[in-house]
């Protein structure tokens, strides 16, 4: 379980294509407190720490993971959000976040506010029931707040140390974005959908 609170931004240094696995090496400020068979939350995705070394961490993505995610599409240099599971005795700075990504979404534009931006996602539309105006939203592993909601698309507002301290900055039109809807949400339509039968 995660808050969706960034602690790092890591850096993919190999990747290793095994049958319909892809294994990736990543350097981060966290890799030396990571120990083997911890879960850590890469882009969103909860992977488990298979390997470290000095400054670096192993970790693999099954096929079922580079299905739903944007980690088939990581390369040497990609930039990625790292978060370690939540402690039970901490504070919960955004929301309950699963490491388990629903779908993939879509920028369309980055707006420069001049002290904040705005970010407008184009989502699938299946997934609409599940996130409401000023909604949380878990995007790249990050918890967010949406607004201006549609079916298709909806927005986020970032604020300066989010830009600074996340991959978020390095966003453009037409990149693949991890996408966790609320997990009280998706219970809420799950309880609806099943009383209506």
């Amino acid at each position: 379980m995660f808050t969706g609170i960034i602690e790092a931004v890591g850096e993919v240094k190999q990747v290793i294509v095994s049958g319909s696995n892809r294994t990736f090496w990543i350097a981060s400020s966290l890799s030396d407190e990571l120990k083997v068979d911890q879960s850590v939350s890469h882009n969103g995705v909860c992977l488990t720490v298979e390997e470290t070394r000095e400054g670096i961490h192993r970790v693999t993505a099954i096929d079922e993971t580079l299905q739903k995610t944007n980690l088939g599409a990581w390369q040497t240099g990609t930039r990625v959000n790292i978060e370690r599971s939540l402690l039970v005795n901490s504070r919960l700075d955004g929301h309950f976040v699963q490491g388990h990504v629903d779908a993939t979404g879509v920028c369309k534009k980055m707006t420069d506010k001049e002290g904040s931006w705005e970010l407008e996602f184009e989502y699938p539309k299946s997934f609409a029931p599940l996130l409401i105006e000023k909604g949380s939203i878990c995007v790249n592993g990050i918890s967010l707040t949406a607004f201006q909601v549609k079916k298709k698309s909806f927005m986020v507002a970032i604020v300066p140390f989010t830009f600074d301290h996340t991959n978020i900055n390095r966003l453009k039109a037409g990149d693949a974005v991890n996408l966790e809807f609320d997990m009280l949400g998706k219970y809420l339509v799950r309880t609806i959908s099943l009383n209506g039968r």
